[in-house]
């Protein structure tokens, strides 16, 4: 992919995936910001910002045509992840006293939505519009039908991706059901400010206001707990540089970091929750966000494989800063609920700011 930004509200074909079904990739622009989206899991395929210098770069990883995504060994670059992100233990759930059976793609638990009709993989119906105040925008819908991957009842589900004039990213959710079901939406972007290809992103510095976090076990499940993070490496109140300390989580079962972050008690409000920040390159993301948590992922399974251009996508190349409802929220009553009713909405906001510092 060019690192120059195209023209705004283009549409080209993104290549086929091995099972011939073509995919469609929209340019967005506003002001020095553009992205790509692909109708293949409502994929955000690419974000360009200038640095301090006004030089573009892409700061997300991916691939160059929709073969890459469809991969069998795909690591869920840019794609909206449900119907349930996260993980759910054992694959399995109950509501109202009925027992409901997932796909167990992470070891013994379910991970991401599930299988073939995760909705990383499936194609979604997208149309490019204008925003009320002229920003354009891609509306993402798809149909989940009642079981598809276990889940109970019909869902319609809709992400909505505008460029604000402000120079954000926004990303907004909703989803209706017709019988009780679950629902945890989330992007699952890779971000390096560097640019794609630079080979670490551990020199970025990280801010995020969580002072709580949910401890895991070796499967990567919740405990229950939800515990203080100071003293621990997962103390990001005040910015620190992500390879500071991430030396201490390198013999647990994340490798790294892959900790969902409580981010206080304002869930359900658009307020700001923390920061990304490329120090040589002066670019920095800021994340707004109505959800309760926030997985923090430093890339730990990354295996180099080639992505855009070639360039290889090294483990710790890149961040996750993915907002959400806890991990397996469904086994633990007291976490925020990711159960959604008949006549009720499932709505979520989440704003990426990009620009720079001097």
């Amino acid at each position: 992919m060019p690192d120059t930004p195209p023209p705004a509200m283009l549409q080209r074909p993104f290549g086929v995936d091995r099972t011939g079904r073509a995919a469609t990739l929209w340019t967005l622009q506003n002001g020095d910001l553009s992205v790509d989206v692909t109708d293949r899991g409502a994929t955000l395929v690419a974000v360009r910002a200038p640095d301090r210098e006004g030089r573009v770069a892409d700061v997300t990883l991916g691939f160059d045509d929709v073969a890459g995504y469809a991969d069998n060994a795909d690591v869920y670059f840019g794609c909206t992840t449900g119907r349930v992100c996260n993980r759910i233990a054992a694959g399995t759930f109950s509501l109202d006293g009925r027992a409901f059976r997932l796909a167990r793609n992470n070891g013994r638990n379910h991970l991401h939505g599930g299988g073939d009709r995760s909705f990383d993989k499936v194609s979604w119906h997208v149309a490019a519009q204008r925003d009320p105040d002229g920003a354009p925008r891609l509306r993402c819908r798809y149909t989940s039908a009642d079981g598809e991957e276990g889940y109970p009842g019909t869902l319609h589900a809709e992400v909505c991706y505008t460029l604000t004039a402000d120079g954000a990213l926004q990303i907004d959710y909703a989803a209706r059901t017709d019988a009780p079901t679950l629902v945890n939406l989330t992007n699952h972007s890779y971000w390096n400010l560097a640019g794609v290809g630079a080979p670490t992103v551990l020199d970025h510095e990280l801010q995020l206001d969580a002072a709580r976090y949910t401890p895991t076990d070796d499967e990567l499940i919740p405990t229950g707990a939800i515990e203080p993070v100071d003293g621990t490496p997962l103390d990001f109140r005040r910015a620190t540089r992500l390879g500071a300390r991430i030396a201490a989580l390198e013999g647990t079962a994340a490798r790294g970091y892959d900790h969902n972050l409580v981010l206080g008690d304002e869930a359900g409000r658009l307020r700001r929750v923390g920061e990304l920040h490329h120090p040589p390159s002066g670019r920095r993301l800021i994340v707004e966000t109505t959800e309760p948590g926030l997985q923090l992922y430093s890339a730990n399974w990354l295996d180099g494989r080639p992505g855009k251009r070639g360039l290889p996508c090294a483990a710790r190349s890149a961040v996750c800063l993915e907002t959400q409802h806890f991990p397996d929220s469904v086994h633990h009553a007291h976490f925020p609920t990711t159960r959604l009713d008949p006549g009720a909405e499932f709505t979520s906001t989440t704003r990426y700011l990009l620009g720079v510092t001097r």
